[in-house]
């Protein structure tokens, strides 16, 4: 079995025609919403690219070639009614989603969200890394246990309920 190699570049505006192509997918938009036009996608990551110190997105390699989005974010201070008890400046959140439906259930998201937690604790200012999946998005919960997540338990957030789960930096 050939060893398969995931990589992250920083989003780029020449990469929105795709994620708009990818927010169409049913698998992403079962979760993640209706993702609207080419010009909405432009209007809501276009700011992103430009400023990444609040949200940093990021395109998902596999050999090289795009295949998932990823994003963290400073969890305090995050505005929208997200994450109002934060106290800790070093807790990162993460979102993301498998382009083609053909690389799901194939233990590729796992490894993306591994790789990627990685990354993140590589950076010693940040103490943990959080998600918020759905209670009922079972692909994703069991994605991010396989990750090293544990579920904290039901959250309100502003898209409604959500399981928060948690990856704390091995000591």
């Amino acid at each position: 079995m050939k060893t398969q190699h995931i990589s992250f570049r920083p989003l780029q505006i020449s990469d929105l025609p795709m994620l708009h192509a990818w927010t169409q997918q049913p698998h992403w938009t079962e979760w993640w919403g209706d993702p609207g036009t080419l010009e909405d996608i432009e209007a809501e990551y276009g700011p992103l690219i430009a400023d990444t110190t609040e949200v940093q997105p990021h395109i998902a390699l596999l050999d090289g070639q795009p295949f998932g989005y990823i994003q963290s974010y400073v969890a305090m201070g995050s505005g929208d009614g997200w994450w109002e008890d934060e106290t800790d400046p070093g807790v990162r959140g993460i979102d993301q989603s498998i382009a083609d439906p053909t690389h799901l259930n194939q233990g590729l998201g796992t490894a993306m969200v591994k790789a990627f937690v990685a990354k993140l604790l590589a950076d010693p200012a940040v103490t943990h890394i959080q998600t918020d999946p759905a209670p009922q998005n079972a692909r994703a919960i069991r994605c991010y246990e396989k990750a090293g997540f544990e579920a904290v338990g039901e959250i309100s957030t502003p898209d409604g309920a959500a399981l928060l789960m948690v990856c704390k930096r091995q000591e």
